[in-house]
């Protein structure tokens, strides 16, 4: 499964899958706790696959933060989202050391470290870099 099917929607917990189109938004599934809902128009969806992390450099797309984050923890649980802000920009700084610290507030790297260890419990970060690893392959040849 790629990030291109993974969803953080506005006022709710979590993110989800998208599962079926409708007439009228679509149907997402709870990577937490499996529960599908119906999506509308009125609802701000962000697709992950379109998420970046502001660098002094430009941007980085998520994904690529996510298979550092995983390169740090040997693919295993990154730290808890909830810990002080100072050891979250530390754990940032590790992982990615040139990002903004004026634009990534810690609200963001609290979203990204915890939708890392979602992902990571879910099983669904090896195939979502799989698609990424390939195209680095073909550059080099």
């Amino acid at each position: 499964m790629s990030l291109d099917k993974i969803v953080s929607i506005s006022g709710k917990p979590g993110l989800y899958h998208l599962r079926a189109q409708t007439r009228s938004g679509f149907i997402a599934e709870s990577l937490t706790d499996g529960k599908k809902i119906p999506v509308g128009l009125r609802h701000n969806v962000s697709v992950l696959s379109e998420i970046s992390i502001y660098t002094l450099d430009g941007e980085v797309p998520l994904r690529d933060v996510f298979a550092k984050i995983a390169e740090k923890e040997n693919g295993e649980k990154a730290i808890s989202h909830k810990v002080a802000k100072d050891e979250l920009e530390a754990y940032f700084f590790d992982v990615l050391p040139n990002f903004d610290e004026d634009r990534v507030y810690a609200s963001d790297m609290k979203k990204v470290i915890q939708w890392y260890n979602l992902l990571q419990a879910n099983d669904l970060l090896e195939t979502a870099e799989a698609p990424a690893e390939p195209a680095k392959a073909d550059e080099e040849e």
